[in-house]
């Protein structure tokens, strides 16, 4: 006898408590956006390196915002219960901030994925941020290896049943 696990608000997992990919087929296809956000934090020397283009493997931002690009392309590939989702723009953007109160210096990454279909894109954002902060430590690893990936989250979502979400200030 299989025992019946109690609803859930997980909507990944059936009646049994099985894992499953959700079935969206019935679901409108509507404009959907995600916009997630985080930082890689730094030495200040190594953010002076990538400010000044002059990191020994080459332009890291640019690099890091194709990585962050061709990541949210290949999220369904990366997350198994992820839906493959034909986006019609991501956009990586990057904020160098010198050091602050705490004395931190960091690279701010903040991605927005859009589609138009049935699911949401904000795994596809999420990912986005976190391979192009990834990318950001691989080419500067060499000068700084106390790197710290930092802050990452969903930051706000439009479209679907759910409706618009923005997160708190943290």
């Amino acid at each position: 006898m299989v025992s019946r696990a109690p609803a859930s608000p997980l909507t990944h997992f059936d009646a049994q408590g099985q894992a499953h990919m959700v079935d969206v087929g019935a679901k409108p296809a509507t404009h959907r956006v995600a916009v997630a956000g985080g930082r890689i934090e730094m030495q200040p020397a190594t953010l002076a390196l990538i400010e000044s283009g002059n990191a020994k493997k080459g332009d890291v931002l640019g690099i890091a915002r194709l990585a962050g690009i061709m990541a949210a392309k290949k999220t369904s590939e990366l997350i198994p219960l992820c839906h493959p989702l034909a986006l019609s723009r991501v956009a990586i953007e990057f904020e160098a901030s010198g050091a602050d109160g705490s004395g931190a210096t960091a690279v701010f990454c903040t991605a927005t994925a859009e589609t138009t279909g049935p699911t949401g894109v904000e795994m596809e954002a999420l990912t986005a941020v976190q391979v192009a902060l990834l990318t950001i430590y691989d080419m500067c690893k060499a000068a700084d290896r106390g790197m710290t990936i930092t802050g990452v989250r969903l930051l706000e979502k439009r479209g679907g049943k759910s409706g618009h979400f923005v997160a708190a200030r943290a």
